[in-house]
């Protein structure tokens, strides 16, 4: 995540000490947690911890293996599907909502949640869980159409995101859960 310091800096305000160890604060954060907000955490989620954890770790070895293999175009069609899935609607619903209710206001993973759950992720969340969505005609980025608020009788409007944008919430995404996830683990929660 160093190479996004700045970002993480500039767009989320996360300190300079924080955002060139992003892990390691977020871990911090967690593994700071009363122990009964620990436990306030997990009963929220229908699937156990490890299993989450599970999830996570293999969304990895796949993105691993396909960076590793190089991908064909229906391979990276696919990832793009999957990768998208996992990082905003699986973890969203299951990870960052329910660490962003449970964290400090201010701390580095309360302020990392709020980014993954607020808009313009939030928007694409709901894109991408309503199949909203589609490639840019230069396939350098998403296209893709959302409410601006949480009205069900607005309009849905478009947006676009690029591909450095996406990569960028997508390395925060997975960044964050597993860091939660390890912690939490480890902590025995």
């Amino acid at each position: 995540m160093h190479r996004w310091a700045t970002r993480l800096r500039d767009d989320l305000g996360i300190s300079i000490a924080a955002s060139n160890s992003l892990a390691t604060s977020i871990s911090g954060d967690v593994a700071a947690l009363p122990p009964d907000v620990q436990g306030r955490i997990l009963p929220s989620s229908t699937v156990p911890l490890r299993r989450r954890l599970d999830e996570v770790t293999a969304f990895q070895a796949f993105m691993d293996e396909i960076r590793a293999n190089g991908s064909s175009p229906a391979t990276t069609r696919a990832q793009v599907i999957v990768q998208n899935y996992v990082c905003f609607v699986y973890l969203g619903e299951s990870c960052f909502r329910v660490l962003r209710k449970n964290s400090p206001t201010g701390s580095t993973l309360n302020l990392c949640c709020r980014f993954l759950t607020d808009n313009p992720v939030r928007a694409f969340r709901n894109a991408i869980a309503h199949g909203n969505w589609d490639y840019n005609s230069d396939f350098d980025g998403l296209v893709f159409w959302a409410r601006k608020g949480e009205n069900p009788n607005e309009n849905l409007s478009e947006f676009n995101v690029s591909q450095n944008e996406l990569e960028f919430w997508q390395s925060l995404a997975r960044c964050t859960a597993y860091a939660a996830y390890m912690t939490l683990a480890r902590t025995g929660s």
